[in-house]
């Protein structure tokens, strides 16, 4: 089994993380790699990691670079995971250890994959909460791929899954949605998510729109058809209106006076003109991002591999 975990300032909370892991795992009695992906922490978080890497052959570190994101760390840690079974986790305690144990007995029942539902939350705050639920049921009505409700990347994968994944080289990754949509077997285990051991929360608003964007857009056209329907049905506003200021003018008596109508009407063409523009500016990024084929993430060091199989997500890896 191959556990992996993103890492970004987390020097506070590995220790802690580690034995809870190895007590659930030792209870299991697997034979198991922890692969921390390291996404360019400013803190201690590498120092911490290194110290349990040179203690213990089954702590293996991937250094990136610099900070490439969590959904990037991610698939740099699944690019590099050997194990029949692949868990993601984040480092912060939030997704409880314990649950492992649920995820290895769905998985031998013949589930390829076996997610996490959040069916409480603790520790966040309302609006955290009431956003979230947003997210995840706009996306359900959006998209075409039946991404479960109240999931996140805590998840047991098959290596087919994990394959699957691996041949997936877009950079906007919404890693719960190409799951759904790479298909198999898969069953959801709800648990209450935990507050934060230590630290501060590494998705603020800005980062959470950020992700919603990229879950939109990665899994879903309707904007860009919601563009054409609203311009379509401006337009159609815009003619019916002309058509009866011509009437008004030629057959009545009322004139329309002043600026106040030309004005509401270049501000509402203007706004949903520059709406428009910007969801196509959306897609055209992600577009260009795809095309410079740049890859993924690069990789300063790894620690404690014997050996890294070459990936296309990657540029380079350097074992120690």
């Amino acid at each position: 089994m191959s556990i992996v975990i993103p890492t970004y300032n987390e020097e506070k909370v590995i220790d802690v993380l580690y034995s809870r892991l190895r007590e659930v795992l030792d209870e299991i009695a697997v034979p198991y790699e922890l692969i921390f992906v390291n996404d360019g922490s400013r803190d201690g978080t590498l120092r911490e990691l290194l110290k349990l890497a040179k203690k213990h052959a089954e702590v293996k570190v991937i250094d990136f670079s610099r900070n490439f994101g969590h959904q990037i760390a991610v698939t740099a840690g699944l690019d590099h995971a050997r194990g029949d079974a692949v868990v993601i986790m984040d480092a912060d305690l939030q997704d409880t250890p314990q649950l492992i144990k649920e995820f290895i007995y769905q998985w031998r029942q013949g589930y390829d994959v076996v997610y996490a539902v959040r069916a409480k939350r603790k520790g966040e705050t309302f609006f955290k909460q009431l956003t979230a639920k947003l997210f995840y049921r706009t996306m359900q009505r959006l998209t075409d791929v039946d991404i479960p409700l109240d999931t996140g990347d805590f998840r047991l994968m098959n290596r087919n899954v994990v394959d699957s994944l691996s041949a997936i080289h877009e950079r906007h990754r919404f890693i719960r949605g190409l799951v759904a949509w790479a298909g198999y077997p898969q069953i959801g285990v709800p648990y209450v998510r935990d507050e934060r051991y230590a630290g501060e929360t590494k998705y603020p608003l800005k980062k959470m729109i950020k992700f919603a964007l990229d879950g939109i857009t990665s899994f879903s056209f309707r904007p860009l058809q919601w563009a054409t329907k609203i311009g379509f049905t401006v337009a159609i506003l815009g003619f019916l209106g002309a058509i009866l200021i011509v009437y008004m003018k030629l057959f009545t008596n009322v004139t329309i006076q002043g600026w106040t109508s030309i004005m509401v009407a270049l501000l509402v063409l203007g706004g949903m003109q520059l709406l428009m523009l910007g969801i196509l500016g959306e897609y055209i990024g992600r577009i260009y991002d795809e095309v410079r084929g740049r890859p993924l993430y690069l990789i300063r060091e790894v620690y404690n591999f014997e050996s890294v199989s070459p990936s296309p997500n990657l540029l380079k890896s350097t074992p120690r």
